[in-house]
């Protein structure tokens, strides 16, 4: 320290330093951005602490200085990106605190709702869906809407409630529905997990050889809100049905866990899906057992509309 403050004083002795340096001391003493804070802290600051201090207020004025111009959080110019700078008395001495911006916070409520949010086989980007973004272009849409804002409101664990079976022709926006609503839990910090049904089944199928599918079959079963997109699009076997689907929604019933279903099917035609296996045998008392789960957990709405993918092409 002391070879520190001998150098300090040998430049101070340096009188093109010395007038640089006095420069640079009026520069933040004087600053727009430092004045307030040394007004309101003049009793707690003697003028020597302020000299002492100075390294610490020129930080300050250039980290506000970058959030004042702030590019985004993504190209953030501070030292720390996403926190902006205070000034704080510490010791009888100035000192820096960082706290997050806006902006970070704001994303990392969006990181916290997203991983409240699972999915499995399903785009990232379908999970920032939003219930106000919907079109009220049909009475399925509107129906939708406030079923799924009295689920949401009204949701507990443990409390028996139905979820929603949306069927439809393809691109009306079904899976989107789904996200939202997911979003929507996430902010009153309910999990869900959105599953595309063909490649789970492609998955739990695969997983018998490594024999994951009981831990990953328990997984399913379990979680607060299952939301199943796509279901019939697969081509369903007599074991993935009786063995696989069957069970998931055995368990969800017994347990009161809610459960929501995208399908390009009406529950009818769905029953006719289901009734007959790949190998194209007839099997409709199996097949009524899944429909009558289904019927259970959750409630039909047909939703209708232009098929969006068309349109965005």
């Amino acid at each position: 320290m002391e070879r520190v403050n001998h150098l300090l004083q040998r430049l101070l002795g340096n009188q093109r330093f010395k007038q640089r340096y006095e420069q640079m001391k009026r520069y933040i003493l004087e600053h727009p951005d430092v004045q307030p804070f040394l007004r309101a802290h003049e009793r707690q600051l003697s003028a020597d602490a302020v000299d002492r201090s100075l390294m610490k207020l020129y930080e300050f004025i250039e980290q506000h200085g970058n959030c004042r111009q702030c590019p985004g959080l993504e190209r953030c110019n501070n030292m720390l990106p996403g926190y902006h700078p205070n000034l704080v008395v510490n010791g009888g001495r100035i000192d820096v605190e960082y706290d997050r911006c806006p902006k970070k916070v704001q994303h990392d409520e969006r990181k916290r709702q997203e991983s409240l949010i699972q999915s499995m086989f399903m785009p990232r980007e379908i999970l920032r869906a939003s219930l106000s973004d919907v079109d009220l272009n049909d009475d399925g849409r509107i129906k939708a809407i406030r079923f799924a804002e009295r689920f949401v409101a009204e949701y507990e664990p443990g409390k028996k409630m139905k979820g929603l079976y949306l069927h439809g022709s393809f691109g009306v926006g079904k899976t989107y529905l789904l996200a939202a609503i997911a979003n929507e839990l996430a902010k009153r910090n309910v999990s869900s997990l959105i599953v595309y049904v063909p490649e789970l089944f492609r998955e739990l199928k695969h997983s018998l050889q490594d024999q994951t599918m009981n831990e990953k079959l328990d997984y399913i079963k379990k979680v607060p809100v299952l939301m199943l997109d796509d279901l019939g699009a697969e081509a369903m076997s007599s074991w993935v049905r009786d063995d696989v689907f069957g069970p998931i929604l055995q368990y969800r019933m017994f347990e009161n866990l809610p459960t929501f279903f995208t399908s390009n099917f009406d529950m009818q035609q769905l029953a006719h899906h289901l009734t007959y296996s790949q190998r194209g045998e007839e099997e409709k008392v199996k097949a009524a057992r899944i429909m009558e789960r289904i019927r259970y957990l959750a409630y039909p709405i047909e939703i209708t509309g232009p098929n969006r993918r068309e349109q965005n092409i």
